[in-house]
């Protein structure tokens, strides 16, 4: 079942980067497969950044610090995935729309999600 949670997760995600690629300008995504793509790239910059510096860093992270990881991760991954265009403005609007929807419909990141299975 945790496998099937996380692919849900990460379908999720997708479906928020294509409707934040369609409100934000100087965002877009080429369709759901980079969309689910970007996911998997942004779930795994910010596993990384985690692992080097802590929580407070991620861009899952609340607060003005995991904003600009945030947009930032968002900036960078445009870099290896194909289809997806944003400049560093659009970047930082992604970010805090993502913020927004995710204030309504909070997605756990995968990561977080292992760990709250483990724990039961």
């Amino acid at each position: 079942m945790r496998f099937l949670g996380h692919i849900v997760r990460f379908i999720v995600s997708a479906l928020v980067l294509l409707v934040v690629g369609w409100l934000v300008p100087q965002f877009s995504i080429g369709g759901f497969w980079n969309a689910f793509i970007l996911a998997l790239v942004i779930a795994l910059f910010g596993w990384v950044i985690e692992g080097i510096f802590g929580k407070r860093v991620t861009p899952f992270g609340r607060g003005i610090v995991g904003f600009i990881t945030s947009a930032l991760v968002i900036w960078l991954a445009q870099f290896v995935v194909g289809g997806v265009r944003a400049s560093f403005i659009g970047a930082l609007l992604a970010a805090l729309v993502i913020g927004i929807i995710d204030l309504f419909i909070p997605v756990a990141t995968p990561f977080n999600a292992a760990k709250d299975t483990d724990k039961r």
